[in-house]
């Protein structure tokens, strides 16, 4: 138990040591609470790792043979290494993630090469040198208590019919008292990650919750068929009365911003752009001065969220207006997401191509299958672009990309359907960074890769304009998730999640340039808005809404790091499943009751579809 308890403390002086700018504005005294309000924690799951190596030792003990003894180093050993490795993958993933380790990384996972791409070579140094380090540490340690331990042997007795029973029964006595530990004690309810909670700054309270324990939580209910017990269950009757104004809101309205309803459609899905860097969302300094100029010749919605922090959460959300759950990644299920809509599809009837361009690799997320699934016309991806370009080590840098999301445009008839998908505001940064400004803080490099991404986008849409297709087509831009900015850094805020949207272009009718619309929504509720629009099908998306219409309720559920949030006109609140914690709430005690129950009513009824998908 010793032996865990250090090796749990060892490592939070590491995290701490490599992450110190993430605990800007922390005391000292404050940081040392994570190695106070963490024991409890850590006993428990310095109890579960003990059962079986303990198990093999009192074998040994028992009967001492060598191949018991192996077992029990063996056992202890390779818990070491898994600890260990989960904790530098932590480490070095927390930089980007601004959360602890999760299940999150298997969908990486699936695409090895996609994480030696997106892990920079210091990444990659340091994983190395922070596994070694720490299993060196924990193997001298072990080596130190266990020589000392196994001594006891010589006293050994030799009848079997007095250490048998003794050495079983000490065994049974230490697993019920380990079991004991690992709940937390006797009380009703087990312990969880809240028992580690302390502190108002996330960075702290993720610092003292064990690593350990809260992967293989996240892994478990990761493999768990029943998504639907991570929150609160509502009939389906209660759920529909509690939301009738989202069901029964009249439709039909005359706000229409297109001058006619046949444009061609270019999307732009723009890497992790967050609206806290965009200065005509924030009204502070940020890094895209042409966006905030597009902004005054297009249509911008100012309150916008992400549904989600990963890309193919974000891309499918955007296309089928679907809304994304706690653990959830519809575009891994093609049994499920093959029975949602696309908005391609809808397109289609009308003649529309289509086509999808992004600057890396479509197997991530499985975003290729997903548009491959529902009937996109041309998917590209890396292995598109010409050769001899200059690249980075995740994607082909924007301007390429951009360059080629032209041609590619040049070379289609009318009416189509554009898609392209950034890159470069991704990390490892590694774009061209001649005459990016320097910025203060962790988020600088990411703040550059902004401004870059900035330029390249507005040189873009310049060179369209010179095109004859220019004047029939719409442009949309909307970022996939949000982004940890100087602004906000806590990914478990609501204000995390904000992203832009903006359509622009010449088919825009001039008394809707330059304009702000307000309402709430998500990107699932892009889809609905531009088919009412264009006189389609829209109702076939229901969880969509038309971001136009006045009567439309305004809301977006998004997801966090296990756990969900909601964001209304009356304020926001986000939750931690695990943690039974609530992080963020600006609602007041009466309108926290009635929102949290639109959100898990909102979650209850999509959960209840996808399940039956």
């Amino acid at each position: 138990m010793a032996l865990w308890i250090l090796i749990f403390d060892v490592q939070r002086i590491l995290f701490s040591i490599h992450n110190w700018s993430k605990f800007e504005g922390v005391s000292i005294p404050e940081w040392l609470g994570a190695f106070i309000f963490s024991f409890r924690l850590d006993l428990a799951t310095a109890s579960f790792l003990c059962v079986i190596p303990l198990l093999f030792l009192v074998a040994h003990i028992l009967y001492p043979q060598k191949w018991f003894r192996y077992l029990f180093y063996g056992s202890l050993y390779l818990e070491i290494l898994l600890c260990v490795l989960v904790h530098a993958g932590e480490i070095n993933a927390y930089p980007e993630w601004n959360h602890k380790l999760t299940t999150r990384v298997f969908t990486h996972l699936l695409n090895p090469d996609e994480v030696v791409r997106t892990a920079n070579g210091s990444m990659t140094f340091w994983f190395i040198v922070y596994a070694i380090l720490e299993f060196l540490i924990a193997y001298k340690a072990a080596k130190w208590i266990l020589d000392s331990a196994f001594k006891f042997e010589q006293n050994r007795t030799s009848k079997w019919y007095y250490h048998y029973p003794i050495g079983a029964g000490a065994y049974g006595v230490s697993l019920l008292f380990f079991i004991m530990l690992g709940r937390g004690g006797f009380q009703q309810i087990p312990i969880n990650i809240d028992s580690a909670y302390y502190s108002k700054n996330y960075v702290t309270n993720d610092l003292s919750v064990n690593s350990f324990y809260f992967f293989t939580k996240s892994f478990l209910l990761y493999t768990r068929s029943e998504i639907g017990a991570l929150f609160k269950k509502i009939p389906e009757k209660e759920s529909k009365e509690t939301l009738k104004d989202f069901f029964n809101y009249p439709l039909e309205h005359d706000r229409y911003f297109l001058k006619n309803s046949r444009p061609n459609i270019v999307f732009v899905v723009l890497e992790s752009w967050t609206a806290n860097a965009i200065s005509s969302l924030t009204g502070e300094k940020g890094a895209t001065p042409y966006f905030d100029a597009m902004t005054k010749q297009g249509l911008l919605f100012t309150n916008i969220y992400a549904s989600a922090g990963t890309s193919e959460i974000g891309n499918s959300t955007i296309f089928s207006g679907y809304p994304a759950l706690p653990e959830i990644s519809i575009s891994m299920q093609p049994d499920k997401h093959r029975k949602i809509p696309c908005f391609n599809q809808d397109l289609k009837k009308w003649g529309y191509s289509s086509h999808y361009l992004f600057s890396g690799d479509l197997k991530y997320g499985n975003i290729g299958s997903y548009f491959t699934d529902h009937g996109f016309d041309e998917l590209a991806d890396e292995n598109d672009f010409p050769s001899g370009l200059p690249k980075g080590k995740l994607n082909y840098y924007d301007e390429d990309l951009y360059d080629l999301f032209l041609d590619k445009i040049n070379n289609t008839e009318e009416p189509f359907l554009h898609c392209a998908f950034t890159g470069s505001t991704h990390s490892p940064y590694d774009f061209p960074q001649e005459g990016t400004p320097n910025w203060d803080g962790s988020e600088s490099d990411f703040m550059s890769s902004m401004f870059y991404a900035d330029k390249c986008l507005n040189d873009f849409i310049e060179k369209c304009k010179k095109e004859t297709w220019y004047k029939n087509t719409i442009f949309i831009f909307v970022a996939d998730h949000g982004h940890a900015s100087e602004l906000v850094k806590n990914p478990n805020l609501g204000a995390y999640f904000h992203i832009p949207l903006l359509v622009y272009g010449e088919p825009l009718k001039e008394e809707y340039r330059g304009q702000h619309i307000p309402t709430i929504g998500s990107q699932g509720d892009i889809v609905r808005t531009l088919l009412y629009q264009m006189g389609g099908d829209y109702k076939r998306y229901k969880w969509s809404k038309d971001l136009m219409n006045p009567n439309c309720p305004q809301f977006a559920l998004h997801t966090i790091n296990r756990g969900y949030g909601w964001i209304s006109d009356k304020g926001n609140f986000s939750f931690n499943i695990d943690a039974n914690y609530i992080h963020d709430n600006t609602y007041s005690k009466d309108q926290f009751k009635s929102e949290e129950k639109r959100c898990q009513s909102f979650m209850s009824l999509v959960y209840e579809e996808y399940k039956n998908l």
